[in-house]
């Protein structure tokens, strides 16, 4: 599925977007694949997951920072269970 990244916080940076390749989960990275498929994003193991109701719009917080992940486009094969709490 296509994501976008935002960095939030005092410092924001740049969005990145993006091939989803592992789903949040808590415990876990988050990595986000390039459109050129030779680069990819990792962040720091995630601690919460927020939703945003109705919409797929997910805020998480990590060891050290705090993102948005809103998702563009989802394959027919991702579901909403592919991000887990």
């Amino acid at each position: 599925m296509e994501v976008v990244l935002r960095k939030l916080g005092p410092k924001p940076g740049r969005p990145v977007v993006g091939r989803l390749v592992r789903a949040p989960r808590r415990g876990a990275v988050v990595v986000i694949e390039f459109p050129d498929g030779l680069h990819e994003y990792v962040t720091t193991p995630v601690r919460r997951i927020l939703r945003v109701a109705g919409e797929e719009v997910y805020y998480l917080q990590t060891t050290n920072s705090r993102y948005r992940l809103e998702v563009r486009h989802a394959s027919p094969s991702a579901t909403e269970s592919s991000i887990v709490r």
